[in-house]
C-alpha cells in the first residue's frame, strides 16, 4: 500500500560572502544523476544536465571562440570547452605537449595572459526575461569576465561553478563577451611575494623542472609539476558555457541522502532542493514517490524570493526490505528512482528524476584487543570491509581531452583487478560526474580528498571564501553518491607539520599550526559536517584520526602504525623482506616506480631516445635517483639487462623494472591482506591496502599499473591475483614456510593448501605436499601451512633452495580450487640453478567475436612471463606469470578491430631468462 503524508519543509537562507561579493551561484546541475523539468503549463521530463522550464530560455555558448595571447601575436580559433594549449596544438601551433621535451619546450604557455572571446545574439523574449544568468561550470583559473564591455565578475579558483547576472548588458544585435585570463604562474609569484610570511614549499624539486607556489592558487596542483607528471599550469574555459533566462525560479542542485534509523529499522531519504526565486511561492506542493519501495508523500511549499535551500524527509516504507548498494565482491549495486512532482503555482510544474541508492558508512575507531591503539576500517552496511584498490590521479594534463570512455576503461580496469576502492588524491581535480556515476555502478568506493597536497597554506579571508565555496559546491555535488564514502580535508599535510618537511623554525611552528586547523578544521571540516553527516571526515591522510584529533589535529607521529591511516615508501629496502613494511591499521599509499612498456614511449619519442642514460629517459624520470632506485632494486633478485644490441638492452630494462614494481607491490600487498585477523607487538588488524597509483597522466616512469593509454602495466595483472577474494599467501617466517588463506567471502571455507615443489630445470612437480583441512572464517586470514623449508626440501629429492621453487594453492574437501595460484621463490631468481631459457613459442587463435587465445609451449619453468601486443589494444587473460607447465593458453580480449594475424604479428614474449 501506498504511504502519503503531508509533513512540513526546512528553508533555510543562504549566501556566502563569496556569492555576494562576484554574484555567484552554483549554476544548475544534475550531478550526472538526475534530470530535471521545471514546467509552467505542461510536463516534461528533460533527461540532459540543464534544469529546463517552458518558461526558461538556454543558450549554449560552447563551441567556437577566438583565442588571443597578451600582444596581439597570436589569434586563433579556440574551442570551449578547452583550453589555451589544447587551442594552439589543434590549430597547428604546437606540437603535441606530450612529445619529447615539449613540455619544457612550451613553457610559455603558462607565462602569458590569455583571452577567450565569443560574439552572439540573444532573443528579444529572452532578453525581456525577469533574471538572465551567464552560468560558467568552470574557469581556470583567474580571470575576469566582460560582457560588452563591462567587467560583470572574477573567477580565482577552477573548482567552482559561476554564475552572473547579465540581463541589463545584453543588446538587441551581437554581444560580445570576453574572459581574459592571467597567466596562474605569474598570479602564484604575486601572491607568495604579497604574503606577509612565508607558506612554504616554496618550488618543486629541481628534478620535476616545475613552476613555483602552486599552493596559492586553487587549481590543479599537480599542474605545475609533480613526481610523476609535468608541468602544464592550464588556462582556459574548460567546463560548459551557456546563458538561463527565466521569470520566476530556477533548481540549481537536488540531492538526496538516505538515513538509516538504529532504532526503527527504518529508512529516511533526505532530499536537498535548493532553488533561486524571483517571485515568491507561497502555496505549492512537492510529492516524492519512490515507487520501487511503495513510498509517497506530499509536502507543502513555501519559497521565498532569493536562494533557498529547502530539505524534505521522506519516510521509507517498512514494510517490504529495501536493497542495499553493496561495495563490489561484496553484493549487487541496486538503485531505486525516485520522482519529483511539483505544483509551485498557477500553470507552474516541476518534475525531476534521479536514482537513490541505500546504504550506511561508518569508520570505525575502536580500542583493539592487544593493542594500545585504535582500529581503522570501514563498515558498510554494517558489514566490515577490506579496502583493496589504488590511489587515482588526473588522466590528462589538459582536462578537456579526458574521454569518457578513458575514464570508463580505467574504472572496468581498476573491478577487473578485483579492486573496491579509490582514493581520489588531493593534487589533482575533483573528478568529473561520470566517474561518480560509474563507480556507483561498478560498486568502487571512494576516498575523496579535497584538493591539497603535500604543502602549506595561506589563510587570508579572500583565499578561504574560495575555498569555502569550493567545499559546498563539491559537498553538495558529490554527497548523493554511495560510492563516496569518505571526506578526507588533504594529502600529507599534517605529517609535512609534524615531521617539518620544509624546515620551518621551532619558536614559527605554531603560526603554521594555528593556519592548519583554521583551514581543515575550523573550515573544511565545518562544512562538511554541516553539510553532510552521512559519512565520515578525516582531517588528513596519512593521520592518526582520533588520536590526531586529541593532539591538536597535528599528532607528534601521524606514520604510529597503531593508528589511522600510513603511506609507506622505501626503495632502497629488499621490497622481498616483510619484516619491513609497517603492520598498520590501514595502507593508503604504497609502491614503486616502473617505466611504461616500449609500444607506450614510443609514441612521444624517436629512436636517439631510446637509451637507459639518455637525456630523454632523464627527462622523463621527475623523482630524484627514480631510475637508479629502479635498478637497484631489481639488482638484488634479478640479473640486469646485458644484451649488447643497445635498443634489444633498453626494452629489457623496461621489462625489469616492471617486474621488480609488480612482485615489490605484490609483498607488500600480500603482507596488508594476511595481516588483517592478526594483531603483533599491538600492531595489525590491517584493514586496507590502497596502492599508489592506478594510473599515468603522461608516457613517463611512475608507481601506476596502468599506463598513459590504458595497457596494463605487470604490476596491474598481479593486482588482478593479489586482490582476489580468496587468496594463498606463502612466506617464511624464520625456517618455516607459511601459507595463509585469506578470504573477503561472508562464508566460512575448509580449504587445504596443495604445494607442489619444481625443479628450475624441467616444468614438472618434484613432489607435492598437501595440508589438513582448516576452517577459513569468512572476513579472515588463516593460516593453514607451516612446514620448517629444510624438512620440506629434504622430503622432495635433490631439491634445494637453489635450484627449487613452491607453487600452491587452495583446494576445498571436493577437490574444488579456491582463488588463483601462487608462488614463492626460496632464493632470488639471480642465484637460482638450473634456471634455463625457455624457448617460449606461440600460437594464436580465435576471432574478434569471441576474442583470441594465445597458445605458449615452453621447455623449462619461466619466470615472469611477459605477452605484449604492442600497439594492438586489448589485455590479455593472465600475463606475468609463473609458466610451470609445458604448455599454457591465455585469453586476449581486443579493445578495437584486429585479427589472428595481426595479434601474432605483434605479440612479443619475455620471460626473466631471455634478458641476460
Amino acid at each position: 500500500m501506498t504511504r502519503k503524508k503531508v509533513s512540513e519543509v526546512r528553508v533555510r537562507e543562504e549566501t556566502s560572502p563569496l556569492l555576494r561579493d562576484v554574484n555567484m551561484t552554483m549554476p544548475p546541475t544534475c550531478s550526472g544523476l538526475l534530470c530535471l523539468s521545471l514546467l509552467l503549463g505542461k510536463s516534461l521530463l528533460v533527461s540532459s544536465v540543464q534544469v529546463v522550464t517552458s518558461g526558461q530560455q538556454n543558450i549554449s555558448l560552447n563551441g567556437k571562440w577566438t583565442l588571443e595571447n597578451s600582444n596581439g601575436t597570436l589569434s586563433l580559433p579556440a574551442e570551449v570547452p578547452g583550453c589555451v594549449h589544447t587551442a594552439l596544438l589543434k590549430q597547428g601551433y604546437i606540437q603535441d605537449p606530450y612529445y619529447r621535451f615539449n613540455d619544457v619546450a612550451y613553457g610559455w604557455i603558462a607565462l602569458d595572459n590569455w583571452t577567450y572571446t565569443t560574439t552572439f545574439t540573444v532573443p528579444s523574449d529572452m532578453r525581456a526575461k525577469q533574471r538572465v544568468m551567464l552560468v560558467f561550470e568552470g574557469i581556470d583559473t583567474i580571470s575576469t569576465v566582460s560582457l560588452n564591455g563591462a567587467a560583470v565578475g572574477r573567477t580565482d579558483n577552477m573548482f567552482l561553478q559561476y554564475d552572473f547576472s547579465v540581463g541589463a548588458l545584453l543588446t538587441e544585435g551581437d554581444n560580445v563577451l570576453t574572459v581574459s585570463l592571467a597567466s596562474p604562474v605569474r598570479y602564484a609569484a604575486q601572491r607568495s611575494e604579497a604574503h606577509s610570511y612565508r607558506v612554504p614549499p616554496d618550488c618543486p624539486p629541481e628534478v620535476q623542472q616545475g613552476q613555483c607556489h602552486v599552493n596559492y592558487i586553487r587549481k590543479e596542483q599537480s599542474s605545475f609539476s609533480w613526481d610523476w607528471g609535468p608541468s602544464f599550469p592550464t588556462a582556459g574555459l574548460w567546463k560548459g558555457v551557456r546563458l538561463e533566462a527565466y521569470d520566476v525560479l530556477r533548481v540549481f542542485h537536488l540531492a538526496t541522502v538516505p538515513v538509516y534509523n538504529q532504532t526503527s529499522s527504518g529508512w529516511s531519504l533526505q532530499v536537498e532542493l535548493q532553488v533561486e526565486v524571483v517571485a515568491e511561492v507561497t502555496r505549492g506542493q512537492l510529492t516524492l514517490s519512490l515507487p520501487g519501495l511503495d513510498t509517497q508523500q506530499t509536502f507543502p511549499v513555501q519559497l521565498l524570493p532569493g536562494r533557498t535551500r529547502n530539505t524534505y524527509t521522506l519516510h521509507v516504507n517498512t514494510s517490504g526490505p529495501v536493497e542495499l548498494w553493496w561495495p563490489s565482491g561484496h553484493g549487487d549495486q541496486p538503485s531505486y528512482p525516485l520522482t519529483l512532482q511539483g505544483v509551485l503555482g498557477p500553470g507552474l510544474t516541476f518534475t525531476a528524476d534521479t536514482k537513490v541508492y541505500f546504504r550506511t558508512v561508518e569508520l570505525v575507531q575502536e580500542p583493539v584487543p592487544g593493542s594500545p591503539g585504535l582500529s581503522f576500517y570501514f563498515r558498510v552496511n554494517g558489514k566490515a570491509v577490506f579496502m583493496k584498490g589504488s590511489n587515482w590521479i588526473p588522466t590528462h594534463s589538459f582536462q578537456d581531452l579526458v574521454s569518457p570512455a578513458g575514464v570508463r576503461s580505467l574504472l572496468e580496469s581498476a573491478v577487473a583487478a578485483n579492486m573496491n576502492a579509490l582514493r581520489v588524491w588531493g593534487g589533482g581535480v575533483y573528478q568529473q560526474d561520470l566517474f561518480y556515476s560509474l563507480c556507483d555502478e561498478l560498486g568502487v568506493m571512494v576516498w575523496q580528498d579535497f584538493m591539497f597536497a603535500c604543502a602549506l597554506y595561506p589563510t587570508e579571508e579572500d583565499f578561504m571564501d574560495s575555498v569555502r565555496e569550493e567545499v559546498r559546491q563539491q559537498v553538495r555535488r558529490l554527497k548523493s553518491h554511495p560510492s563516496v564514502v569518505l571526506w578526507s580535508g588533504n594529502n600529507e599535510n599534517e605529517v609535512a607539520l609534524a615531521t617539518n618537511w620544509f624546515g620551518i623554525p621551532g619558536p614559527e611552528r605554531p603560526l603554521y599550526v594555528k593556519d592548519y586547523v583554521k583551514l581543515y578544521v575550523d573550515n573544511i571540516r565545518a562544512l562538511v559536517l554541516e553539510e553532510d553527516q552521512s559519512r565520515p571526515f578525516l582531517a588528513s591522510s596519512p593521520t592518526n584520526g582520533l588520536a590526531s584529533e586529541r593532539q591538536g589535529w597535528v599528532a607528534d607521529d601521524p606514520y604510529d602504525p597503531r593508528y589511522g591511516d600510513t603511506h609507506y615508501y622505501s626503495y632502497s629496502r629488499d621490497c622481498w623482506d616483510w619484516s619491513a613494511f609497517p603492520r598498520t591499521r590501514f595502507a593508503s599509499e604504497y609502491g614503486f616506480q616502473s617505466w611504461p612498456s616500449f609500444s607506450t614511449l614510443q609514441k612521444v619519442s624517436v629512436p636517439e631516445d631510446w637509451s637507459w642514460d639518455g637525456p630523454f629517459s632523464s627527462h622523463r624520470q621527475h623523482h630524484a635517483e627514480g631510475n637508479r632506485q629502479m635498478l637497484e632494486q631489481a639488482g638484488l633478485h634479478y640479473h640486469l639487462p646485458n644484451a649488447t644490441d643497445p635498443l634489444r638492452r633498453y626494452k629489457h630494462t623496461l621489462y625489469i623494472t616492471q617486474v621488480m614494481q609488480a612482485q615489490c607491490v605484490k609483498a607488500q600487498t600480500e603482507f596488508y591482506r594476511r595481516s588483517r585477523s592478526e594483531v603483533v607487538g599491538g600492531k595489525g588488524h590491517t584493514m586496507g591496502a590502497l596502492y599508489w597509483q592506478l594510473n599515468d597522466i603522461w608516457q613517463a616512469p611512475s608507481w601506476s599499473s596502468i599506463e598513459f593509454g590504458g595497457k596494463w602495466k605487470m604490476l596491474h595483472y598481479f593486482a588482478q591475483r593479489f586482490f582476489a577474494p580468496v587468496l594463498p599467501v606463502g612466506f617464511e617466517d624464520g625456517v618455516s614456510m607459511v601459507i595463509y588463506a585469506v578470504s573477503d567471502l561472508s562464508v566460512d571455507l575448509n580449504l587445504t593448501a596443495q604445494v607442489s615443489v619444481l625443479s628450475w630445470s624441467r616444468p614438472d612437480p618434484v613432489c607435492k605436499l598437501s595440508s589438513p583441512a582448516t576452517l577459513v572464517r569468512g572476513n579472515s586470514a588463516t593460516p593453514i601451512f607451516r612446514q620448517p623449508v629444510d624438512a620440506l626440501l629434504k622430503g622432495c629429492g635433490n631439491c634445494t633452495r637453489r635450484s627449487c621453487l613452491l607453487a600452491f594453492h587452495l583446494e576445498d574437501n571436493h577437490g574444488a580450487r579456491w582463488g588463483p595460484g601462487n608462488h614463492h621463490f626460496l632464493c632470488s631468481p639471480r642465484d637460482a640453478e638450473g634456471i634455463e631459457a625457455p624457448h617460449i613459442t606461440t600460437e594464436v587463435r580465435g576471432d574478434g567475436e569471441r576474442g583470441y587465445t594465445v597458445t605458449l609451449r615452453s621447455t623449462s619453468v619461466a619466470p615472469f612471463v611477459w605477452l605484449d601486443a604492442g600497439d594492438v589494444p586489448g589485455r590479455f587473460g593472465s600475463n606475468g606469470f609463473l609458466m610451470a607447465s609445458r604448455s599454457q593458453e591465455v585469453g586476449f580480449v581486443p579493445w578495437g578491430p584486429t585479427s589472428a594475424e595481426e595479434l601474432g604479428r605483434a605479440l612479443t614474449v619475455t620471460s626473466l631468462r631471455d634478458v641476460y
